[in-house]
């Protein structure tokens, strides 16, 4: 299962809060097809139907089923840059 760093379950934490209403908003990655190393995110209001969901110091990662295969045993950081933008990295667990 994907591990979120500190880093990473605070800025989604903080993006979630400041582009959703709902307490069960959080980042969904998504990839094409099963394997590929391309994922797409966005935040959505809750996770779809089919969607692991990955829960880390308050942060909600939906992870739909191609990325949930592909993000496995893998850990998501964060930075957050002085403008305030937020540049995300994945990791093999170590």
């Amino acid at each position: 299962m994907l591990t979120l760093t500190h880093s990473a379950s605070t800025a989604v934490k903080t993006i979630a809060e400041r582009n959703a209403d709902a307490d069960a908003a959080g980042l969904r990655i998504s990839t094409e097809p099963i394997g590929g190393t391309e994922f797409s995110v966005a935040i959505t209001p809750a996770p779809e139907p089919d969607d692991t969901v990955v829960e880390s110091d308050g942060a909600k990662v939906f992870l739909e089923q191609n990325a949930a295969i592909a993000l496995d045993g893998k850990i998501l950081d964060a930075k957050t840059e002085d403008d305030g933008s937020v540049h995300f990295a994945i990791s093999d667990q170590g």
